[in-house]
Order: C-alpha cells, then structure tokens, then sequence
C-alpha cells in the first residue's frame, strides 16, 4: 500500500475536472453537461469542489472521460477521508485490543 505524505491533500475530483481534464477537452461546460446528461449548475457545483462525485456521477465521468467511473469514486473517496480525519474528533474513543482463542 502506498501511503500519502501527510501534508499533501487529496485533490477533490473537481480540481481534476477543472484544471487537468476540461482544459484538455474541445468541449465547452455546457456542452460536457450536455454529454453527461446533467445540468450546467451540477456540473459547475462538482467544479468548484460545493458537490462531491457520487457512484452515479462516477459512472457518467467515466464513460464521457474513458477512464472508468473507479477512477471518479476513488478521488472522492480519498478525498472524503482525507476531510474526515483531519476534521472528526475521536480523541475520546479507544482502540479495542482483539482477544486470542
């Protein structure tokens, strides 16, 4: 398992829509919107990180994008974890020890 250096953050997949994939693209938003089959707000809430990439959102960035909606729900996923365990408290709870036999 690779681990992360800590004080780098997960990107949100949006970072990646907006600075790495739509750039790349010959498409305007309202057009990639269009292809996904969701509304130019959607798109433009996942873009400025307000929306986090659902599975069904996953599964259509995948296909549009031909990267695979695994891809989308791992950013996130990374991402959504990355956000929780900066930002939950579990000061208060303890580690359960496993017992033998």
């Amino acid at each position: 398992m690779i681990e992360r250096h800590p004080s780098i953050e997960p990107v949100h997949p949006g970072e990646v829509l907006r600075e790495d994939i739509l750039p790349a693209l010959s498409m305007s938003k309202t057009a990639v919107a269009d292809a996904l089959g969701i509304s130019r707000q959607t798109l433009y809430d996942i873009l400025n990180e307000k929306q986090p990439v659902t599975a069904e959102m996953a599964v259509r960035f995948g296909k549009l994008f031909g990267n695979g909606g695994r891809f989308w729900i791992n950013l996130q996923r990374s991402h959504d974890l990355a956000v929780a365990e900066r930002t939950v408290d579990v000061s208060e709870i303890r580690t359960v020890e496993a017992r033998a036999g």
